[in-house]
């Protein structure tokens, strides 16, 4: 496939992100150069790790304010760019992206984090590949933080905000990724944040990841990616560790899924699962502090 490679200057001078990306690579299903994904680290290297996932059509500069909390809370924090996203390399056509692909080249990220006693911390489609991560290697995972994601199927349909997102994206001729994170923050968005997600966007031909991503989610039960995930979705029906459903108020896209997941993960039962207020889809520009907060008290009061 063809990569492309956002220029560095294109990140530099971000407020409140100071993270230098540590590089890992991942290979190319179609046989070429290896694909180079960003991570970021911060905290003690021998602490519990907090490992966080990002969706569409954002990077890790959405975790800029969990992960200070998290490393307040003195554990450690991991993130990393999805490919196509971010600092990563972007692979230049739509079709270079599948579900599969995704969840295979997040896999061999984590495979190659030093990271110990990890939760997963997944939001968005950070969520749909997380979710299939923890499934597939429970024992890799210490417990997990599901915040304003899912594990759709396409047994049953999406919101028609969901829907209303999609055509956007697909009829865009000028994806104007700030302007799509900012419709999903309740308490506004700056308009430094705004260059920051634009940044790893130079022109349209980078933006094949944030266009692909809303035609891969599942939406009919014939979906490639069906079977799959109602295997995940079995797999979590039998997951015993500590499970914290952590949802905004104010998500359209997602909310339906908090008490959904609740009910469905055993390890979730018995547990007072917060609902951060004043917040959307993006919980973690809204109210990346508290949610951080939230986080670092769970994973830090887990047996390590």
């Amino acid at each position: 496939m063809d990569l492309l490679r956002t220029p560095d200057d294109r990140f530099d001078d971000l407020a409140g992100f100071p993270l230098a990306p540590r590089w890992v690579e991942v290979a190319d299903p179609d046989g070429g150069a290896a694909i180079r994904v960003a991570t970021y680290a911060a905290g003690p290297e021998d602490a519990p790790a907090v490992l966080m996932l990002h969706g569409e059509p954002t990077w890790s500069y959405l975790y800029r304010h969990v992960v200070d909390a998290v490393v307040e809370a003195g554990l450690r924090a991991v993130a990393v760019d999805m490919v196509g996203f971010g600092r990563s390399d972007k692979p230049a056509a739509i079709a270079d992206h599948s579900y599969a692909r995704h969840v295979a080249w997040t896999t061999e990220v984590v495979a190659q984090v030093e990271c110990r006693d990890v939760v997963l911390l997944g939001q968005d489609w950070g969520g749909l590949i997380g979710l299939r991560l923890v499934a597939a290697e429970p024992e890799r995972y210490a417990g997990v933080v599901a915040s304003n994601t899912g594990l759709p199927t396409g047994d049953h349909d999406m919101p028609a905000v969901w829907w209303q997102f999609r055509k956007a994206v697909e009829k865009a001729q000028v994806l104007d990724v700030g302007r799509l994170v900012a419709s999903g923050c309740a308490r506004g968005l700056a308009d430094a944040d705004r260059t920051a997600y634009d940044a790893p966007f130079p022109d349209e031909t980078f933006k094949a990841g944030p266009r692909a991503m809303p035609l891969l989610v599942p939406t009919r039960p014939d979906d490639p990616e069906t079977e799959r995930n109602r295997a995940a979705w079995e797999a979590l029906g039998r997951y015993e560790k500590p499970f914290l459903v952590a949802f905004a108020d104010s998500d359209p896209i997602t909310g339906a899924m908090g008490p959904v997941l609740r009910g469905h993960v055993p390890g979730a039962a018995g547990r007072e699962h917060p609902t951060i207020t004043d917040a959307g889809h993006f919980l973690q520009e809204d109210a990346g502090a508290e949610l951080g907060r939230v986080v670092g008290a769970f994973a830090g009061g887990l047996p390590h």
